[in-house]
């Protein structure tokens, strides 16, 4: 099973330099760094009234079995055990209405529409996030160092951090999408 997990990101390097040259690693528009900003300063205009999310950072800790009853098993395996779900396997991946994207394991806003763009690696993808809602660290499990980023309230993994998406920030936070609840905008 590592073999294949292995294999398989090592099979979407190719597909992500291909996706950017092509020009598919990009929003509809160029946006400007000061665009940038007022999305992330007003992303609750993406959040519905009343919608459950989590409304602090505050860490939340789980015993492991608490995790296994809260997670579905292909859930608990990526966001506690760091994995990596199937390429294109995702119903986010596809996801085009206004709303939030928050963590599946406790709840945090992570993401807005506004943020996501199609990046042709088949996996949901977002030049930007919402502040201060991840911690990152260095990933060495494929020899090269990357960028993995967890989510800074519950520590769930969610995908890694490249520098090939779109302009001004070059950014690719390429997130699992079972690691991934939609919050519409209603």
């Amino acid at each position: 099973m590592l073999r294949r997990s292995f294999l398989t990101r090592i099979a979407t390097i190719p597909l992500a330099a291909l996706a950017a040259e092509r020009g598919l690693a990009a929003p509809s528009k160029t946006l400007t760094a000061a665009e940038v900003s007022a999305l992330q300063a007003e992303w609750k205009k993406l959040l519905t009234a009343g919608a459950d999310v989590a409304t602090t950072t505050e860490p939340l800790k789980l015993s492991d079995d608490e995790w296994k009853k809260r997670l579905s098993p292909p859930a608990y395996r990526v966001l506690r055990e760091e994995g990596t779900e199937p390429a294109g396997s995702s119903p986010l991946n596809g996801e085009k209405r206004p709303g939030v994207f928050v963590c599946a394991g406790c709840g945090l806003p992570l993401f807005t529409s506004a943020m996501k763009f199609e990046s042709g690696t088949g996996w949901p993808s977002f030049f930007t996030t919402i502040p201060g809602a991840f911690g990152t660290k260095t990933d060495f499990k494929l020899i090269l160092p990357r960028t993995e980023y967890h989510c800074v309230r519950c520590g769930g993994h969610h995908g890694h951090l490249f520098d090939d998406g779109p302009l001004p920030t070059r950014e690719r936070w390429c997130n699992n999408g079972i690691a991934l609840r939609f919050v519409p905008k209603a």
